[in-house]
């Protein structure tokens, strides 16, 4: 069946996040960065802000927690957008191509409610989705069956005809499970070599991905 529906993650596939991009410049160390992140839980404290916990209640959970950390906690709401280093703007390329050729692209994310907002403003291409489900406006969050169902769901997509890319290996396999043709990122230039086998950008010996965001492109530079 012919792929008709394109469907990004965001975080590691379209920017480049990671928390260290903040912490390492704050620590100044690497082994304290790396005890503060594990001591605190960082990956599953996220999780929860991913998919829509209140910033003030787990602010005060952790904090209780964790007092000599207050400053590092506090520095993660207040200067999120600094562990945001850059978009991969081979991967914008490859948006923007895909969007050029007519097919409807989505955003199934991983991200907070209100950093969603945040992201949008110094990443405007985020707006170039046709639509998206973010968990933290649904309280639902990958690797959960439930979030893919509703994308389509709500948008009436036909799982077949559907193309998702994720980072995570654990995406990918839930998302083949309910039908989707899904494949995780490691580069863009596998991803253009995914889509081309897949039929939605053609083998004509000129490659999607350009130098930079290339033309057009609104991203963050």
């Amino acid at each position: 069946m012919a792929i008709k529906n394109i469907i990004f993650d965001v975080g590691a596939v379209l920017i480049d996040w990671n928390p260290r991009y903040l912490f390492r410049g704050l620590f100044g160390d690497e082994g304290a960065m790396e005890k503060f992140l594990s001591d605190v839980g960082f990956a599953e404290w996220n999780y929860s802000l991913d998919l829509g916990r209140p910033w003030e209640e787990a602010r005060a959970e952790k904090v209780a927690q964790f007092p000599e950390y207050a400053d590092m906690i506090d520095a993660y709401w207040d200067r999120w957008v600094e562990m945001c280093d850059a978009p991969i703007h081979e991967s914008v390329d490859i948006l923007m191509d895909i969007k050029r050729r007519g097919y409807p692209v989505y955003a199934l994310s991983n991200f907070n409610q209100y950093k969603w907002d945040v992201a949008e403003k110094e990443f405007p291409f985020l707006k170039l989705f046709n639509n998206k489900i973010v968990s933290g406006h649904v309280k639902l969050a990958k690797p959960d069956p439930a979030i893919y169902q509703l994308l389509l769901d709500t948008y009436k997509l036909n799982a077949e005809e559907c193309f998702f890319v994720d980072d995570k290996i654990e995406n990918v396999q839930i998302a083949k499970k309910l039908g989707i043709h899904a494949v995780q990122f490691t580069s863009p230039r596998q991803l253009e070599m995914d889509l081309i086998a897949c039929g939605v950008i053609p083998d004509d010996g000129v490659a999607a991905v350009q130098s930079g965001c290339g033309a057009g492109c609104t991203c963050h530079g």
